[in-house]
């Protein structure tokens, strides 16, 4: 009997190990087939992933979408063999072979950035001849209506007394793909630049502003005043409020092989008043003279006119493009108020030294008269160099009051039709 029992203990003794063993097993098992499984998991989400391309450039045919592509770029079409000869961006005709096709590669722009500050339209800038036609949304697709050819010569519909000729576009917002959408369409009317051929061979320079990151060109036509480009941009990434807060600069210019290119003219197209929900909307702006004044830089200012007080306030804030001069840049800004025509404060920030974008942050506090009123008043601002090596001490001049026009004269009357408000815009400095 106490062998019997002694053989039972020691197999009970035996099975207990073995039993935590073979659960041992099975749970390591568990765990790496489990491990296995989630990698396999995220290794077939990275595959299928679309890859984020934020901007897109459709022509002759050929359309990238960013839900098309892979890894690589790929083509949705390819031209038909009578577009086997075009002209590049250059305006050099190639001969393509039937497996090789002319086309323009996109050009990948970089992501927007919605704080980027927005700086007030330029006072130099008038839209004359504004038309707008609307057509309902086309639904999305993978090749261009047609292919884009240089249009032959031909009179205008009317004589222009003035103007340096028309450009046509459209402009279309996509919600599902959060792509905003401007197709150059033509242009008519153009100056000529070449004097013995009367023609010019032109290009349209496309550019979103405040930020600037996105700067397209159309391709080069030659010896046309009347190109038809038919060429779209698509930039995607961004909500139809962020549109709405942007601005097309169109610079029309002709190419020249041996030296600069010429600029014909500029518009520019604010779309904040422009209502893309309701389809494309097409639209024509007469291209003006390009100003040419040399910039000296833009100011920063917040106002705040405290009715209560009779007092104002004014923050100098920064400055940013500055002239560059070759003793360096140590800037300053000098603050006067006057009433009528006569100075009855003056104050100046502090010196940054070498600074071409200086950041100031100072608060002045000025005490208005006892009229209570502001239209006597005004603001002068002087952006000045320190360095006494400076040819030129003051940079730039800022005038802000009743009979300012522009953006200055926009602010000053802001101020005063909400007391009590801060107030911040940024102004381009003037030579005088």
């Amino acid at each position: 009997m106490a062998a019997v029992t002694e053989v039972a203990d020691i197999q009970l003794n035996l099975a207990v190990p073995a039993g935590v063993a073979l659960v041992s097993v099975f749970g390591l098992v568990f765990t790496v087939s489990a491990f296995a499984w989630i990698c396999c998991q995220r290794k077939s989400a990275k595959t299928h992933q679309t890859p984020s391309y934020k901007f897109v450039h459709m022509l002759k045919g050929v359309d990238i979408y960013p839900e098309s592509l892979s890894g690589k770029k790929k083509f949705a079409a390819s031209p038909p063999a009578h577009e086997l000869h075009k002209t590049d961006v250059n305006g050099n005709c190639h001969g393509l072979s039937p497996q090789r096709s002319c086309t323009q590669a996109p050009s990948p722009g970089g992501t927007s950035s919605p704080d980027l500050e927005l700086p007030s339209p330029h006072a130099g800038f008038t839209q004359p001849g504004v038309t707008e036609h609307r057509e309902p949304a086309s639904p999305p697709s993978t090749t261009s209506s047609q292919a884009p050819t240089p249009m032959t010569e031909r009179a205008p519909a009317e004589e222009r007394d003035s103007g340096l000729g028309t450009l046509h576009f459209a402009l279309e917002y996509q919600a599902e793909k959060k792509a905003f959408i401007v197709h150059i369409k033509e242009a008519q009317g153009l100056t000529p630049t070449d004097e013995h051929s009367l023609t010019s061979d032109p290009y349209i320079k496309l550019t979103l502003l405040p930020e600037k990151k996105h700067r397209v060109k159309t391709r080069v036509l030659r010896k046309t005043l009347h190109p038809a480009f038919d060429e779209t941009f698509s930039f995607y990434g961004l909500s139809q409020a962020r549109v709405a807060q942007l601005s097309l600069h169109f610079v029309v210019l002709s190419f020249d092989r041996f030296s600069r290119d010429e600029v014909i003219g500029e518009t520019l197209v604010p779309l904040s008043g422009i209502d893309l929900s309701e389809g494309r909307v097409l639209m024509s702006r007469e291209i003006i003279k390009k100003d040419t004044k040399v910039s000296r830089g833009e100011l920063l200012l917040s106002l705040s006119y405290q009715s209560t007080t009779n007092s104002l306030s004014v923050v100098v804030l920064k400055a940013r493009h500055l002239p560059r001069t070759e003793t360096g840049l140590n800037p300053f800004v000098k603050v006067n108020m006057f009433h009528g025509k006569k100075r009855i404060y003056k104050k100046k920030t502090h010196v940054k030294k070498c600074s071409p974008n200086p950041v100031f942050n100072e608060l002045f506090t000025f005490d208005l008269p006892s009229e209570r009123e502001l239209k006597d008043i005004s603001v002068e601002l002087l952006l000045m160099d320190s360095d006494p090596r400076s040819p030129s001490p003051v940079l730039g001049r800022l005038l802000l009051g009743t009979s300012s026009a522009g953006t200055p004269g926009e602010h000053w009357r802001e101020i005063c039709e909400h007391p009590r408000r801060q107030i911040a815009k940024w102004h381009g400095l003037s030579e005088d």
